[in-house]
C-alpha cells in the first residue's frame, strides 16, 4: 500500500545496495502519477491512460489491465486478495488482485486522487477501505459489500490518503486543517489548524502527525492534544510530497527543487539536497538510504545520514510518482508512461 503501512510512514524493510542497474520497464499509455505497490510478486499501479496494472515483479511482464473511464493518479491498496483504487471518475474500485474480475465499484461526488487505506471492523471480522474525494469528503466502505458505512464531510477538497491509527483515521484537507476521525462512526476526534491547504497526505506515528502545506510549512502536531509541536520553516515553496518518517528523522520533498531532512525531536534542519525540479513524489526510507524521484526526470539515493547523493538514475521526464522498494528493489513510475525497476548491480 501507498507508504508501505497504514500509518503512511514511508518507511522500507531490509537494505538497498549503493549502486542500482536498471531491471525491466513496462509501457502504459500514459503518464504514471500513481505510485506503484508490491504485493505477492505483483506490482500494482494506475496510469493517466485510464487503467489499472498488475505486472509480474521479476519479468516486468503484464499480468492484467483493468479498465476505468478516467485517469488513475491514485495508489491502489491490497488487502486480503483485493485491490482498492481510486479513479478520476469518482469511483473506488475493488478488484480481485490474480484475475483482475471487478467485485464492486463504489461512486463518490468527486475525482479520487489519493490512495485509499483500511482498517478492521471494530467487531473484528470485517474490513474498511477508507479513501479521501474531491466531493469534500472521507468515505468508508465495507470491503466485501461496497457499501458504505460512514462518511466524514469537510469543507474542501481530500487529495490526501488518510493515515490509520490508535482508532482514528488522520488526514490532512484543501480546508487547511488536519482532521481526525473516529474510525467506528465516522465522528470528529479532533481538528486542528493547519495554516493553509494540505495537498499531500500525512504520516502518523506514535500518535503524532507530520505533514507538510501550500504555505511552505511542515509541522508535526500531537492528536490528542491537538495541537501543533512544531513548524518547520526552512522551504521556500510548497509541500506536496508526504514525509518518510525514521526514529530521529524526517524525509519529505518540496517544491523548492529540494529533499528537506527535519529533526523529529524539535523541527531543526538537519541537511537539504538540491534537485533541479520540484520534488512531489514521497521519499522513502530504507536502512541508510534515501530513494526519491524529482520533476528533474531523476530518480536519487540519498544517504539518511547527511543528504550525499548515493546513486541516481536520470529517466528524462519528471518522476511525481512515490517509489516503492521492496526485496532489494525499487519501482517508480515516470510521466514518460514508464513504470521502472531497479535492482542491485552486481
Amino acid at each position: 500500500m501507498f507508504r508501505g503501512c497504514q500509518e503512511l510512514s514511508g518507511k522500507a524493510s531490509g537494505t538497498l545496495a549503493d549502486s542500482m542497474t536498471l531491471l525491466w520497464k513496462f509501457k502504459t499509455g500514459g503518464p504514471i502519477k500513481s505510485s506503484p505497490v508490491i504485493d505477492n510478486g505483483l506490482v500494482f499501479v494506475g496510469s493517466a491512460d485510464a487503467n489499472i496494472y498488475a505486472i509480474d515483479l521479476e519479468s516486468g511482464r503484464r499480468v492484467w489491465a483493468h479498465k476505468t473511464t478516467d485517469s488513475i493518479e491514485a495508489t491502489p491498496c491490497v488487502v486480503a486478495g483485493s485491490v482498492f483504487v481510486g479513479s478520476a471518475d469518482g469511483f473506488l474500485y475493488a478488484l480481485d488482485a490474480r484475475t483482475s474480475s471487478l467485485k464492486w465499484k463504489y461512486q463518490t461526488g468527486g475525482q479520487i486522487l489519493g490512495a485509499a487505506n483500511w482498517t478492521r471492523s471494530p467487531d473484528g471480522q470485517g474490513i474498511w477501505i477508507l479513501v479521501g474525494s474531491y466531493d469534500n469528503k472521507l468515505h468508508c466502505v465495507d470491503s466485501g459489500t461496497g457499501k458504505v458505512v460512514w462518511t466524514y464531510e469537510t469543507e474542501s477538497f481530500v487529495n490526501g490518503a488518510p493515515a490509520v491509527g490508535q482508532g482514528v483515521a488522520v488526514f490532512g484537507g484543501c480546508d487547511a486543517r488536519i482532521h481526525v476521525v473516529s474510525l467506528v462512526d465516522g465522528n470528529v476526534a479532533a481538528q486542528i489548524d493547519a495554516g493553509a491547504y494540505i495537498a499531500g497526505s500525512a504520516a502518523f506515528v506514535d500518535g503524532q502527525v507530520y505533514v507538510g502545506n501550500y504555505d511552505n510549512s511542515f509541522m508535526k502536531a500531537d492528536v490528542a492534544a491537538g495541537t501543533i509541536l512544531w513548524k518547520y520553516s526552512g522551504a521556500e515553496a510548497s509541500f506536496f510530497s508526504s514525509p518518510a518518517v525514521d526514529e530521529d528523522a524526517v524525509v519529505v520533498g518540496g517544491r523548492d527543487n529540494r529533499v528537506h531532512c527535519i529533526r523529529r525531536s524539535d523541527g531543526k534542519q538537519v541537511w537539504t539536497f538540491a534537485t533541479l525540479g520540484a520534488v512531489d513524489s514521497s521519499p522513502v526510507i530504507c536502512g541508510d538510504k534515501v530513494v526519491v524521484g524529482c520533476e528533474d526526470g531523476r530518480l536519487y539515493m540519498l544517504k539518511l545520514s547527511d543528504g550525499s547523493k548515493v546513486w541516481s538514475y536520470e529517466i528524462g521526464q519528471a518522476v511525481t510518482s512515490s517509489p516503492a522498494v521492496a526485496g532489494r528493489m525499487i519501482i517508480v513510475g515516470s510521466d514518460d508512461g514508464f513504470l521502472y525497476a531497479f535492482g542491485p548491480a552486481y
